[in-house]
């Protein structure tokens, strides 16, 4: 494909791209296509004068634009039929009668070239395949044998004027290496127009995207508000962190409570005749509190001991910590704090359970 000479619009120069297209190279200027428009228009000057000068149809022509160009760079059929003069070559109309009864398939042909208004374009046969040549497009389009002549039957369909070219076209790079190999186009060439509304339309996401932004964060950049979610979300956890321990506390008070009620069931069963079964159930349901009481009391303690790193308790209460984390002394109990009644009600917990477990292997 890079060997394929293309040029892309620019302007209204589509009549000098189309010839430069078809002809493989910078053949034909603006200023060269100017030059034979004027050409047409003094030719057509000179014809109206041969009726007269002072003719009614001869000052009319006189006032009239021309037919051949304009300031915007368009140029008429006539001029590129005349440009084409100078390579010998030739334009027929595709769809007139004479052309229709030659039967000639469109395969068989070297070039066409297309209009529709103001615009024209080429479609040439390279080596042995076909490419549509649009200067509105980005590079050009492969254009299959199968599918040349529905694409033609299309353009005629949406209005376009098609002219078969014919005679010899200028040797070019491109022909003599597509007549050796073949190429593939796997993804067919973007317009002009097209890859630019895309790319507008890219702008536009990303400034949206930019103002939804700024709406919902207006004070981006002073600091205030990322200092202030910060001491929220540190709040936030401490919050979450004292309502764990006091929820673990209850469930600890709890596991303690069904251990002592264990401890007085297997104490009542201890005093049972030995002949009388006791039910697989509550001693299932011991073990699972003995064991849910060791785990939570190791978590309890845990807790305890990370919130007390944490706010740097003074050295009196580390030796409270220390003196409810001990075995109290009995006799104590008077004086004895809210955590070393709670440790004295698990140590007696249990020591139950333990009773209550060697009761069971003595059995």
């Amino acid at each position: 494909m890079e060997s394929i000479f293309h040029e892309r619009q620019e302007g209204s120069l589509c009549a000098q791209h189309c010839l430069n297209n078809l002809l493989q190279g910078e053949y034909f200027s603006p200023v060269e296509l100017s030059s034979i428009a004027q050409q047409l228009d003094e030719e057509e000057r000179m014809r109206m004068a041969e009726g007269g000068v002072s003719s009614e149809e001869y000052r009319t022509f006189l006032q009239q634009p021309s037919v051949n160009m304009d300031d915007s760079g368009f140029f008429s059929i006539q001029v590129i039929s005349n440009a084409l003069k100078v390579w010998g070559l030739e334009l027929i109309l595709f769809n007139s009668p004479e052309y229709q009864r030659l039967g000639i398939d469109p395969i068989n042909e070297k070039s066409f070239i297309c209009n529709y208004k103001e615009h024209w374009f080429t479609v040439r046969k390279l080596g042995k395949q076909w490419f549509n040549l649009n200067s509105l497009l980005m590079g050009p389009e492969l254009i299959s044998d199968t599918y040349l002549a529905l694409f033609l039957a299309q353009l005629q369909q949406e209005g376009y004027s098609i002219f078969v070219v014919k005679g010899d076209l200028p040797d070019c790079e491109a022909d003599q290496l597509l007549q050796m190999i073949r190429v593939q186009q796997m993804q067919r060439p973007k317009l002009i127009g097209e890859e630019a509304a895309q790319s507008r339309d890219q702008r536009l996401s990303r400034s949206d995207v930019d103002q939804a932004v700024e709406v919902n964060h207006p004070f981006d950049g002073t600091g205030m508000l990322d200092e202030d979610e910060e001491n929220f979300q540190r709040a936030l956890a401490l919050s979450r962190q004292e309502i764990d321990m006091e929820d673990e506390e209850a469930d600890l008070r709890r596991a303690i409570q069904l251990s002592m009620q264990g401890s007085r069931r297997s104490e009542l069963s201890g005093s049972l005749p030995q002949n009388v079964p006791q039910s697989s159930h509550s001693s299932q349901t011991d073990a699972l509190s003995s064991e849910e009481l060791r785990r939570r009391r190791q978590a309890y303690f845990e807790k305890q001991q990370q919130q007390l790193q944490q706010q740097d308790q003074t050295p009196d209460l580390q030796d409270k910590v220390t003196l409810s984390s001990s075995t109290p002394e009995p006799g104590t109990g008077g004086d004895m704090s809210e955590e070393d009644m709670l440790q004295a009600a698990m140590n007696m917990s249990l020591e139950s359970v333990r009773n209550h477990l060697n009761s069971e292997e003595e059995k």
